[in-house]
């Protein structure tokens, strides 16, 4: 049976050793470090492979010391048959050169047509091709179903995790522990401020800086910013900042009377009507007390909301009001009231997805990386946006 964990791999060779004579009772093995640097793995994976044999009492480990082979072996057929991964007999086929085999857990709180799903496509894909099995895990933005997920996936044995940490106030603690533990794990979309974790993330100040200015550009002065809450997510705080800076730039002000940022009809909960009337009720009140002339929407499905909102209220767009937004899915969504081409930044996920997966390897094989990787953005000109009426 073909080891299906990274740490697996060298548990069947230390067996096979064994086997063959080419390590004997008594033996000083190799060390964690000359494992993770033999096999092309991280630290806490040859540590873990040292452990499982240890559990086995196959090994006997010695603080100061090092490891050893245990001097009364068990029968190690049945030492392999009891973990499930007996080594792959004479002749049997192996991976083609460059392929690995490993686990690796993908935790995020959801995906749409919208946001996410190219993302996913993008890491099984890269997974595939690396060799490496993918089990994923949907948190629907709850922080505890998050906590589980992390904590079940690290128990079953994967070999690394990338995380899209779910909206909160505080941060998940099993996360951290994670983390801390060096544990092979890559976040992405959002990074953890002040928390030393590798992060594939969107530009995301840059970007809403630039749709703030591409308003700007077109004649508009009062541009209004909507949002769920964004504090302690750092994707929105980012698009925030970049709103108020391309605003300040210009000797705008980023008035409170501009600023609608409690939303909840957000991913993963869009589709919930209750939610939806709540937001349409305060996106109503909102486009009633303000004089702006466009919108910045920090999500696509926000942005549905309130084109729906202002046609409502007879808005014509982009007639009487622009209206811009981040994600807009390939495909385009159509509406009975006629949607128009939104204007938006394009997050590049099949690049996120990609990078966060050779960060994953890079962790694996023990290289280090820069904790923060931007990927790149593209605005789209969409037919929402003109300038302000005259």
């Amino acid at each position: 049976m073909t080891p299906h964990h990274l740490y697996e791999r060298i548990v069947a060779s230390m067996l096979d050793d064994l086997k063959a004579g080419r390590l004997r009772p008594g033996d000083r093995v190799p060390s964690e470090h000359a494992l993770a640097q033999s096999f092309e793995v991280s630290r806490i994976t040859s540590r873990r492979a040292l452990e499982v044999l240890a559990q086995a009492s196959v090994v006997e480990r010695s603080q100061g010391r090092g490891t050893f082979v245990v001097h009364d072996l068990p029968d190690l057929e049945r030492v392999g048959a009891g973990l499930g991964i007996n080594p792959e007999p004479a002749g049997a086929v192996q991976a083609a050169p460059g392929v690995r085999s490993g686990l690796i857990g993908l935790v995020l709180p959801d995906f749409n047509d919208s946001y996410g799903l190219q993302l996913v496509y993008a890491i099984e894909e890269s997974c595939t091709q690396a060799g490496l099995d993918l089990i994923l895990k949907r948190t629907y933005g709850q922080r505890g179903n998050e906590e589980r997920a992390i904590a079940g996936l690290v128990e079953r044995g994967v070999d690394g995790l990338i995380v899209f940490p779910v909206h909160g106030e505080h941060y998940n603690p099993v996360l951290l522990k994670t983390v801390l533990n060096d544990f092979p794990l890559v976040l992405v979309d959002r990074y953890l401020k002040g928390i030393p974790a590798q992060a594939v993330v969107t530009d995301n100040h840059a970007a809403a800086a630039a749709l703030t200015e591409h308003l700007i550009g077109l004649g508009h002065r009062d541009i209004a910013f909507v949002s769920p809450p964004v504090e302690n997510t750092s994707a929105l705080e980012e698009r925030f900042a970049g709103w108020s800076s391309a605003l300040s730039k210009h000797g705008l002000l980023p008035r409170a009377e501009l600023i609608l940022s409690t939303l909840i009809s957000t991913l993963p909960t869009q589709f919930q009507p209750d939610k939806i009337a709540a937001d349409q009720t305060l996106l109503e009140a909102f486009v009633r007390s303000t004089n702006a002339t466009a919108f910045v929407c920090v999500e696509y499905n926000l942005a549905l909301e309130l084109v729906s909102t202002l046609q409502g209220l007879g808005r014509r767009i982009p007639e009487d009001v622009s209206v811009a937004c981040f994600d807009v899915p390939h495909v385009p969504l159509t509406s009975p009231h006629g949607l128009p081409d939104l204007t938006h930044i394009h997050q590049n996920e099949l690049e996120m997805g990609r990078t966060a997966v050779e960060r994953i390897l890079a962790r694996l094989r023990g290289e280090t990386a820069p904790t923060r990787t931007h990927v790149a953005f593209e605005l789209v000109q969409g037919r929402s946006t003109s300038s302000p009426p005259i």
